[in-house]
């Protein structure tokens, strides 16, 4: 299947300013785009990618005093197979873990391990290990929180949301991610594209969204404590310990997110036209992690 994306994002600053965004399709994805605009600005200013720490293509600029349009568009192609479930995937004894594995084993700025370590054994301890206890996790999350937009806030932890119980998907993640590692399960937060392929249209969709994927019998496999059913036509921007190491923008100096355009569809053929969907719409700027 075919997956038209792509964003359109304009933001206002005061004065000249720095800007990394990670908006680029992941380097697991590259070899599906079948076609491409380039990462056009307005006005039109210099950029340059490097690799981080994780792998992320990050597109450095500066933005210029007043309103500054980034845009793309893309067609990409998609197995259509929903994510993967496999209930027989084991847990890895810490002892046995990949080195470059571990690190998500951390608490790290938005999932507090220390603050959740003792609930998290309560409650998930006489669970089998294994997928079923990364399920039974998933599943108290999607049970413990309540979805919003409006309940976006840039410094909400997985434990503060386990408090207030409120939420939007970043929060959803967090959480889960926090009460995985607790359970020495190594798990990563991740974000990009995921529209409404193969469920009812959502009148108010956010194409953007963030999940998880955590590590078991050797490979990483993807879980959405927010939706908490697996999705058709996910593809990956970024991945990272949390939401801090993803931002899709990050400005070194204040700025106002004017709008925030996005579509993620089922394209019948791989010809460019104008997207059908994408929705316009102003939204703060925690929204965009």
């Amino acid at each position: 299947m075919l997956i038209r994306l792509g964003y359109e994002i304009a933001i206002d600053c005061a004065e000249a300013t720095p800007v990394i965004s990670l908006l680029e399709i992941h380097k697991d994805r590259q070899a599906d785009i079948k076609r491409q605009t380039r990462v056009l600005t307005s006005p039109t200013v210099p950029t340059r990618l490097y690799h981080d720490l994780y792998g992320n293509a990050c597109r450095r600029f500066t933005a210029p005093g007043g309103s500054f349009r980034i845009l793309y568009d893309a067609v990409v192609e998609d197995s259509g197979e929903a994510d993967e479930v496999n209930p027989l995937a084991r847990e890895v004894p810490v002892a046995e873990l990949p080195d470059d594995v571990l690190c998500y084993l951390l608490g790290s700025r938005y999932c507090e391990t220390d603050h959740l370590s003792d609930l998290a054994w309560q409650v998930f301890g006489p669970v089998p290990s294994g997928w079923a206890r990364v399920q039974a996790i998933v599943d108290y999350v999607h049970n413990r929180l309540s979805f919003g937009y409006g309940y976006a806030r840039p410094t909400r932890t997985a434990a503060q949301a386990h408090e207030e119980r409120v939420g939007v998907c970043r929060d959803f993640a967090h959480l889960a991610i926090t009460l995985c590692r607790c359970m020495n399960i190594p798990a990563r937060y991740a974000n990009g594209y995921l529209g409404d392929i193969g469920v009812p249209v959502d009148p108010a969709p956010m194409d953007f969204s963030a999940w998880l994927e955590v590590f078991l019998d050797g490979k990483w496999y993807t879980f959405d404590p927010r939706h908490n059913m697996p999705r058709i036509g996910r593809v990956v921007i970024a991945r990272g310990r949390d939401a801090t190491d993803v931002p899709l923008l990050h400005s070194f100096g204040p700025h106002r997110l004017s709008l925030f355009k996005v579509w993620t569809y089922e394209q019948e053929s791989n010809l460019f036209s104008p997207p059908h969907r994408g929705v316009d719409r102003t939204v703060t700027a925690q929204m965009l992690a």
